[in-house]
């Protein structure tokens, strides 16, 4: 079992031993915490912490209260552990970062680590066990990321996460649809349907996923609930392909044999805006950075210039 088990879909929480870790509720210990968390792959400048978290302050004011919130921090999570493989933080004069070797549980590890292992492969070709992890990674979003928190960073990565969320479910309705599990398919597209009435992809493999399970009436009821989504939210109609497939399901001819459209790509091109917003965010920070060595430099050279 792992020292510690972090939560940070839904409510963020720390258990040590399945109870909540002490020592974590200052807003800005938990921040720090989570922002490394997420950003775990790379070590991250003391400068550009400050600067982040701390926005609003000076500079020395921004890394006096770094500081203490690395205190706290290493206090809560027993950072002073003799073995180095114990510690979940890495701490350096200049630089701080998730130590890969600390023994801990990371929901949101788990679930990037499943998508990576199929992210372009369409769901129609995944294995037992890939679909197996995905399912696992479904089960592991119990809400969107750090619910209640508002700040930049964490808004650009709740909406990378939603996507993937969103692309894992794609690719398992796919893989069920394969493997004759219409009533699982079914399970995952309403997931999608209630994020995301309007969607019209996922739709469509309701449609078929109801009328394979030998449900026709659904199936068309279906083609009515996605025409009423489409005009509600989108003031747009049923494209093509969609009044297609309902004039098939409609005069029961679907061919069942003929899979309608790869799953190659579902979601996944979303993520590029949120890559550039990502780009854009740490293009502001180390603006920010700049401006704040920018200041303290003019106030030094003016206490040169009255010496």
């Amino acid at each position: 079992m792992p020292s510690l088990k972090i939560h940070l879909f839904g409510k963020f929480r720390v258990l040590s031993a399945d109870r909540e870790l002490k020592g974590l509720d200052s807003s800005r210990v938990q921040e720090l915490l989570c922002y490394l968390l997420l950003y775990r792959d790379r070590p991250h400048p003391r400068e550009t912490l400050a600067s982040l978290l701390w926005e609003a302050s000076s500079s020395a004011q921004a890394k006096k209260y770094l500081r203490q919130a690395l205190w706290q921090l290493q206090n809560a999570l027993g950072a002073h552990a003799d073995q180095e493989g114990e510690r979940v933080l890495l701490i350096e004069p200049d630089w701080i970062c998730l130590n890969p070797k600390a023994d801990l549980w990371l929901d949101i590890a788990i679930f990037e680590n499943a998508f990576a292992s199929v992210q372009g492969l369409p769901g129609e070709e995944m294995d037992a066990d890939q679909a197996s992890a995905l399912n696992i990674a479904v089960q592991l979003y119990q809400g969107d990321l750090l619910e209640g928190w508002y700040q930049d960073w964490c808004l650009y990565e709740r909406e990378r996460l939603q996507n993937i969320w969103l692309a894992i479910l794609e690719k398992l309705i796919a893989y069920c649809e394969v493997q004759k599990r219409y009533e699982e398919g079914i399970v995952y597209g309403r997931c999608v349907l209630r994020f995301d009435r309007a969607h019209e992809r996922t739709h469509r493999r309701m449609i078929r996923l109801q009328y394979l399970a030998g449900d026709r009436t659904s199936a068309l009821r279906q083609y009515q609930r996605c025409c009423s989504a489409l005009d509600e939210e989108l003031g747009v109609k049923p494209a093509r392909r969609t009044k297609a497939l309902y004039q098939q399901i409609f005069a029961d001819s679907l061919d069942s044999t003929t899979f309608p459209e790869k799953s190659v790509g579902t979601g996944e091109f979303s993520l590029l805006p949120n890559m550039v917003a990502r780009l854009n965010q740490l293009k502001q920070v180390l603006s920010d950075v700049h401006s704040h060595v920018s200041q303290d430099l003019d106030t030094i050279e003016r206490a040169l210039d009255g010496q």
